[in-house]
C-alpha cells in the first residue's frame, strides 16, 4: 500500500505549500530556455525533495526517473571508501566521461513516451526548450541531497564538473545548512531558501486529507498534529497516516501518547545499548538475498531515529536530558554527574556543528566508557 506521503505528493508547482514568491521563481526557473543549477535549503520537512523532483519532471519530461541521478552526501560520511563510492557515482561503469556529461537518448524520444501514473508537467505545460542557438535539450538532472555533508574536495571535483558540462546536465542540491558549501559552489547555483511551515498552513492540508480520505476524528486533533509537527509537513502526513490506520483519531489523547511513548522507549534503548558498549555493532543480515553488514546497537538505533523518524538532533539531546534527570535509567550519582556534564558538551556542540550525528557518537561513546570504567 502507498504511503500518503506518496500518494498526497504536490503534482504541480501550485500544489506546494510554500509562499508565491518561491513558486514563481521555480515555475520561472524550470520553463526557461537555459534553466540554473538549484539550490534548496531550509530544515526537514519543508518541501525540498517534492520540489526536486517536480522540477527534474519539468525538464525532463515523463521519463524523468531514468535520467534524474540521486546521491545523499550524508551517506557518504558513514560508508567506508566513501571517495571511491562518489567516484562510482560521478564516472558510472569506469566511464572516461563524467555523469553529467554523458547524453541520453530518452531526450530524443520524449515526446513519444508514454509512462503509466504520469501527472503530467507540474507547470501545467511541457518545456520543449531546444535552445535558440542550437544547443542540445538538457539530458539528465544530478541530485545532491544534504550537500553540506560533501566535504570541500567533492564540492571542488562537482564546481569543475558543472563548469565543463553545462550544455547537456542541470545540477539540484538540497541542504539544511548552506553556509557549509564553498562560494565557488554557491556563485553558479540560484539559491532558494524554505521556511518552516506555520501551524495554520499544516492543519489545512491536513484537514484537505481528512476530507479526501473520509476520516473523523476528535475535535482538536488535527491541530495538535500541526503542534507537534513543528513546521514539518512529513512528520506532520506521517503522523496522520499511523494515527488513522490504528483507529487513534477518536481522541486527544492518543496523540500525546504515541508521541511521548514512541520518543522514550527507542531513546531509552540507545542508552542502554551504550551503556552496555554496544555502541557500534555490526551483524551480517540477508538483504534480497544477500547478505549485508548492517549497523546495530546505539549508532544503529539512532540513525533509524533520524533518518527514518526524523528526529532532530536537538530533540534528541533534549529527550536524552529527560530520561536522565526523571531517573528512567538507573545510574549511581557518580556516573550520572559524568553523563550529564558529557550531554552537556554534546548540546553545545550540536547547534555549532552540519554533522550532528558524530556529536551524538562521541556522546554515546563518552556514556560507553564511563559504564565500562
Amino acid at each position: 500500500m502507498t504511503s500518503w506521503l506518496e500518494s498526497k505528493a504536490p503534482i504541480r508547482f501550485d500544489d506546494l505549500l510554500t509562499s508565491q514568491a518561491v513558486k514563481d521563481t521555480l515555475q520561472t526557473a524550470s520553463t526557461g530556455s537555459n534553466p540554473p543549477h538549484l539550490l534548496l535549503s531550509g530544515p526537514s520537512g519543508v518541501g525540498k525533495t517534492a520540489i526536486m523532483r517536480l522540477i527534474a519532471r519539468q525538464l525532463l519530461g515523463p521519463g524523468w526517473q531514468s535520467t534524474t541521478h540521486i546521491l545523499n552526501a550524508k551517506d557518504l560520511s558513514r560508508t567506508a571508501g566513501a571517495m571511491k563510492v562518489f567516484e562510482e557515482f560521478i564516472r558510472p561503469s569506469g566511464s572516461s566521461s563524467s555523469l553529467a556529461g554523458l547524453t541520453s537518448l530518452d531526450i530524443f524520444t520524449e515526446t513519444l513516451a508514454e509512462v503509466p501514473d504520469d501527472n503530467g508537467p507540474p507547470s501545467g505545460d511541457e518545456t520543449f526548450n531546444l535552445n535558440s542557438d542550437g544547443r542540445i535539450k538538457l539530458s539528465r538532472i544530478i541530485v545532491i541531497e544534504d550537500a553540506d555533508y560533501l566535504g570541500n574536495l567533492r564540492q571542488a571535483y562537482l564546481r569543475r564538473m558543472m563548469e565543463q558540462s553545462s550544455l547537456t546536465s542541470r545540477f539540484i542540491f538540497t541542504t539544511t545548512t548552506p553556509s557549509r558549501l564553498i562560494e565557488a559552489l554557491r556563485s553558479r547555483v540560484q539559491h532558494i531558501r524554505l521556511s518552516r511551515y506555520d501551524k495554520q498552513v499544516i492543519e489545512d492540508k491536513l484537514d484537505s486529507i481528512v476530507v479526501g480520505e473520509n476520516l473523523q476524528p476528535a475535535r482538536g486533533v488535527i491541530g495538535d498534529i500541526a503542534h507537534v509537527s513543528e513546521g514539518n509537513i512529513r512528520k506532520a502526513i506521517f503522523i496522520l497516516e499511523l494515527m488513522s490506520k490504528r483507529d487513534l483519531l477518536n481522541n486527544r489523547r492518543h496523540l500525546q501518547n504515541l508521541v511521548s511513548t514512541t520518543k522514550v522507549r527507542e531513546l531509552q534503548q540507545v542508552l542502554e545499548e551504550a551503556m552496555r558498549g554496544r555502541v557500534h555493532d555490526w551483524r551480517w543480515e540477508k538483504t534480497n538475498g544477500r547478505n549485508v553488514r548492517t549497523l546495530k546497537g546505539a549508532m544503529g538505533l539512532l540513525d533509524n531515529l533520524m533518518e527514518q523518524q526524523n528526529f532532530e538532533a536537538e530533540d534528541i539531546v533534549s529527550q536524552f536530558h529527560k530520561l536522565l534527570t526523571e531517573g528512567r535509567v538507573n545510574l549511581d550519582d557518580d556516573l550520572l554527574a559524568k553523563v550529564m556534564v558529557s550531554l552537556a558538551k554534546c548540546e553545545v556542540s550540536v547547534f555549532k556543528t552540519s554533522q550532528p550525528r558524530i556529536v551524538l557518537e562521541r556522546f554515546l561513546l563518552d556514556v560507553a566508557g564511563f559504564c565500562s570504567a
